[in-house]
């Protein structure tokens, strides 16, 4: 958690200014002395991401808890180790015990809390401080977990629906992350995906079709059993609930992407919801994976499509976070691997996908908007430079950014303390339900971990200078 701090930030300005050059002074009349008037400084520029002078905003002990979470973060080898070191602790020190190391560690840096009040505490925190809430619920499925009957499904329902009724706490433009797979089960979803992939199957699922059903006619798919037509039509009605309240609360619904397995089927679902329900407003959003070869060619798809519908259109726009899964299923099933040969090939596609949301922002007027979600200075600095470049509002404007709770705070700090619009994705609930998740989302984004040597840096320069001053 943060603590409540000031306001306002020192921002260190940038001299823009080198030596002075007397060359100019020629172009000037030599009637009368003339008044010369500097251009303010651009904001890209004043937006300093290096001082690391935002983390005088937190408390010794953050500072102090932040050094060992990173610390053991950073270790490839410990988190790939992690649930059988937490199973082993938690059989040596007991429950209660086990619970209360991780409250002040893991859960403490990455997690809201789990009781109503712990969670209100934190938001009202990071609003404080310029930071807004993007509530996220711990639930997912993968192929291989399916469930027993329509109970945990449903329980899910309500659990997301209660999550929209915290993020309106007091947030503006509030935001909560769904992942389908907590409402639809994810072997479902390959399964759709493996039809949709078929000319047969993209007829019978169509989108059409599929809007139909969530508006509450009974359509019949027939490329699927009547168990999975049943399961499809309850998942789509709940879907559909859970984005009714949500336009009723004024919360804006980001959709996870995942797998390539399931992306295909939750893009349908997701552009369904968007059919119904953004006729007015972006209140749902599709998330693209920057690091697909294919991620450019599907966002304009997309984009013409709901074009087409006559709807608003929302993009998360993420690097992606299941790399090694991806290449070994491709290696395992002899497809072409849909990853991104390198990370400077990622970030090529990243910025110009960026690009492209950008330049549909501008022409939209209010019916295209998007979150720049990602730990990556130098896209955070070029989509700032090019709001600025297009006259984007910074704060109530159409685009957004977004990090994770406890990561990358020398951004997240800076730009709520800069006015623009910046949300913390924010898991929260007991810890017997985080950690797991905490965990899974740890092996997916290893590459981001190993990179947060410079916030490490930072917290210990930090932390440094306040015991020089005291001495």
């Amino acid at each position: 958690m943060l603590t409540r701090g000031p306001h306002l930030l020192h921002r260190g300005v940038i001299a823009l200014w080198g030596p002075r050059s007397t060359a100019w002074k020629s172009t000037l009349p030599r009637t009368a002395p003339q008044a010369v008037t500097k251009a303010p400084m651009p904001l890209h520029l004043s937006l300093n991401l290096d001082d690391g002078k935002v983390f005088r905003l937190k408390s010794n002990w953050e500072l102090s808890r932040g050094l060992l979470v990173f610390l053991l973060c950073s270790s490839p080898r410990l988190v790939q180790r992690a649930p059988m070191l937490l199973s082993v602790c938690r059989r040596v020190l007991g429950y209660r015990l086990w619970s209360s190391v991780l409250r002040f560690t893991l859960y403490g840096q990455f997690v809201a809390g789990e009781t109503h009040e712990e969670i209100k505490e934190t938001l009202q925190r990071l609003q404080g401080l310029g930071v807004r809430p993007l509530l996220a619920v711990p639930i997912e499925e993968d192929v291989g977990q399916a469930r027993e009957g329509e109970e945990w499904y449903e329980k899910n329902t309500h659990a997301m629906l209660t999550c929209l009724d915290l993020s309106v706490e007091g947030a503006t433009n509030p935001m909560m992350q769904l992942k389908v797979t907590a409402l639809m089960a994810a072997e479902l979803c390959k399964t759709i995906t493996l039809h949709l992939q078929e000319q047969d199957g993209k007829l019978d699922l169509s989108l059409e079709r599929v809007v139909a059903t969530m508006k509450g006619e009974d359509v019949n798919f027939g490329c699927l059993t009547p168990e999975e037509n049943q399961h499809f039509l309850k998942s789509l009605r709940r879907l559909n609930s859970v984005a009714q309240y949500a336009v009723k609360k004024g919360v804006r619904v980001l959709v996870d992407a995942e797998y390539t397995y399931a992306n295909p089927a939750l893009t349908l679902v997701t552009m369904a919801m968007m059919a119904t329900w953004n006729t007015q407003h972006p209140w749902i959003w599709n998330t693209y994976q920057a690091y697909l070869k294919d991620t450019l060619e599907r966002l304009n798809r997309d984009v013409a499509l709901t074009k087409c519908l006559g709807v608003c259109f929302g993009v998360k726009l993420v690097r992606g976070a299941y790399l090694e899964k991806e290449r070994k299923l491709a290696k395992e099933k002899g497809y072409p691997d849909p990853v991104q040969p390198n990370w400077d090939a990622t970030n090529d596609s990243y910025q110009r996908c960026l690009d492209f949301s950008l330049d549909q922002v501008s022409k939209a007027r209010g019916s295209f908007e998007l979150i720049v979600a990602t730990h990556n200075e130098t896209s955070v600095m070029h989509a700032v430079q090019r709001m600025e470049e297009m006259g984007i509002d910074k704060a109530t404007g159409p685009v957004s950014f977004g990090q994770l709770l406890g990561m990358c705070d020398q951004v997240s700090l800076a730009l709520g303390q800069a006015g623009y619009a910046i949300y913390k994705s924010i898991p929260y609930g007991t810890v017997e339900e985080v950690i797991p998740y905490l965990i899974r989302r740890a092996h997916e984004n290893q590459s981001v971990l190993q990179g947060i040597r410079k916030e490490r840096n930072l917290l210990h320069l930090e932390l440094r200078r306040r015991i020089l001053r005291r001495s």
